[in-house]
């Protein structure tokens, strides 16, 4: 039986409640799924030995819950710990008239939870499969599929997305009805895009090898 979907609004509790520029804040289940799949590097905060810890790491999800990947050997992919992931995209900078008043247009997500390191054999292949697909869609078809000893050398955590906090900042500076308006100086937003270059060939192939129509199509679309 499949699980029953993730409810459209977030939960507000201690840890997602916004509580600065909740302005910003979003409760839409829909603007934290379009985050996430906007990018495919987070960051992973966790608390290893006493001192906390960032690791940035690849991610995939499905619906319910994200999908890390590490080493074996990395202290921070140990499971069965409080962690915070994050996933941040820039779109631009806010350049007002008063540098107080500066800022960043931008889409972030936080997801708080205990992250469960993925032992079932089943589990951990969809769950890499959804990690090699988000970044590379049509990649994990295209490859040669992990084998036994590269899949015992690889830790795969999952966090559920069950408790997440959404906040995103979007247009002009917010002094263009104050006093600073009369200075007579420019203000506005500088955006910033990412977009996708052409596919380098590794220099070890043949020259004749073709580029698999899924990179392809890549290059020059914008990325985030």
């Amino acid at each position: 039986m499949a699980p029953e979907p993730l409810p459209p609004a977030l939960p507000q509790t201690g840890l997602t409640r916004h509580r600065r520029l909740r302005e910003q804040g979003s409760l839409e289940r829909a603007d934290l799924d379009a985050i996430l799949d906007a990018g495919f590097v987070c960051h992973l905060g966790v608390v290893v030995e006493g001192r906390p810890l960032v690791v940035p790491t690849v991610y995939g999800r499905d619906e319910r819950q994200l999908y890390l990947h590490g080493s074996v050997a990395s202290r921070s992919l140990a499971g069965g710990t409080p962690v915070c992931v994050t996933v941040t995209h820039v779109d631009g900078l806010v350049l007002a008239r008063s540098v107080f008043e500066h800022g960043v247009n931008y889409r972030s997500a936080m997801i708080h939870g205990e992250a469960r390191q993925v032992t079932d054999p089943q589990e951990k292949l969809e769950g890499l499969r959804r990690l090699s697909e988000h970044g590379a869609p049509g990649q994990w078809s295209y490859a040669r599929r992990p084998n036994r000893k590269e899949l015992a050398a690889t830790t795969l955590l999952a966090l559920s997305l069950e408790h997440a906090s959404v906040k995103i900042r979007t247009g002009p500076p917010d002094d263009g009805d104050g006093p600073d308006a009369e200075l007579g100086l420019w203000a506005g937003t500088l955006p910033l895009t990412s977009v996708w270059g052409a596919p380098v060939p590794d220099p070890a192939l043949p020259p004749d090898t073709p580029v698999p129509g899924h990179i392809a199509h890549r290059g020059g679309t914008r990325h985030g």
